[in-house]
Formats: structure tokens, C-alpha cells, sequence
């Protein structure tokens, strides 16, 4: 005897699936949007990355990785400057702590920069997948109703008969155990068994 089972799409899986899509795509627009606001705000700078740089010598800061350099380029000259001391280390009265204090504004800055740039590829990154999740519910929603004819289930023999156990490897089960006592043995610890007489 079989059976068919009607399988549907649940319902408000496409619903969820459009709204996953919009989001993705509201994400990718702002990531580009204030990646663009950023980058430009850096150029408006007009900072050029020093030659002694260990790279991107002689570029304008306008992306995350010219924004990093120079700000490891302005530690590095500070720290010349300051006889390699950081400005929380430098006395009050030394006239190169504004100097070095200048240059770690100036450095967190250009590090504030790159984490906004680092903040907008993970918004990108993250609409990107919205996007995909959202077109795979789509698709898998998206499909008719189909029908699974299953099969029956048949039993054979008496269900109420107790279990069989399984039989032992030569086919027959083992004999039990017998427990057999020597007249010569001695009795077990703790016992005292009177004389025979």
C-alpha cells in the first residue's frame, strides 16, 4: 500500500528572499558610497607619501593602503625626532612634544581612514552575501508543489513474538558458565568452614 505526500514551498520564503536581496544591494550602494567620500576627503589632503616610506614612496594618500604607509612613515620620524620616545614619555617642559604630538594626531588620522575603509569592504562584503542568500531562497521557493509517492509499509511475521538474540559466531549459543569447587581447595577469604569429622 503507498502513499503520496504533497510537498509545497513554505510560504514567505520568496517574501524573505526579495527583502534579503534589497538589503544587500542598500549595503554594497553605502559601502561604495563612503568608500568614495573617504577616498576623496584623503585626496582634498593632497599628502604625498614620503620617499623614505618603505612603499608607495611618492603616491598621494588617497586609499587605505597609501593612508597606512604615511602614518607608519610619520611614527617613524617622530620616534627620530623624540630619541625614540613616545610623547606620553617625553617631559613636559621638552620642546619636541608638541612636535610628537602633532605627528600622533596626524597618525591617528590617517588611521581612523584606513579603518573606515576596512569597515566599508566588510559592508560590501556583507550586502554581496545578502544577495546570494537571497536568490538562492528565491530559487529554492520559487518552485511548484511536488508530489512523493511513498511506499508503504508491509510487516511479516508475529509483531507480539519476543525477539530473537543474535546466535554466537559458530552458530550456536555459548553454555553457561559452571563454577565447580575442589575438595582440596581452600574455602575463599573470610570464611571458616567448621572441621569434618
Amino acid at each position: 500500500m503507498s502513499s503520496t505526500v504533497t510537498v509545497r514551498p513554505a510560504k514567505g520564503v520568496r517574501g524573505i528572499g526579495m527583502f534579503s536581496i534589497i538589503a544587500g544591494i542598500v549595503l554594497v550602494l553605502a559601502g561604495v558610497a563612503v568608500w568614495i567620500v573617504v577616498s576623496m576627503t584623503l585626496s582634498d589632503e593632497q599628502i604625498v607619501v614620503s620617499d623614505d616610506a618603505n612603499m608607495f614612496a611618492g603616491q598621494q594618500v588617497a586609499g587605505p593602503f597609501t593612508a597606512y604607509a604615511q602614518a607608519e612613515v610619520i611614527d617613524m620620524h617622530a620616534l627620530e625626532m623624540a630619541d625614540g620616545q613616545t610623547y606620553a614619555e617625553l617631559d613636559q617642559d621638552d620642546p619636541v612634544r608638541a612636535t610628537v604630538m602633532n605627528a600622533s594626531f596626524l597618525r591617528a588620522s590617517l588611521f581612523t581612514s584606513v579603518v573606515a575603509f576596512g569597515v566599508c569592504a566588510l559592508v560590501i562584503g556583507l550586502g554581496l552575501l545578502f544577495i546570494l542568500i537571497g536568490a538562492a531562497l528565491r530559487k529554492l521557493a520559487g518552485g511548484p508543489a511536488v508530489a512523493v509517492e511513498t511506499p508503504g509499509s508491509t510487516s511479516q511475521g508475529d509483531l507480539s513474538a519476543p525477539p530473537r538474540h543474535a546466535e554466537s559466531s559458530a552458530g550456536t549459543a555459548a553454555p553457561p558458565e559452571r563454577h565447580t569447587t575442589r575438595p582440596d581447595a581452600a574455602p575463599p577469604s573470610g570464611r571458616t568452614d567448621p572441621p569434618r569429622t
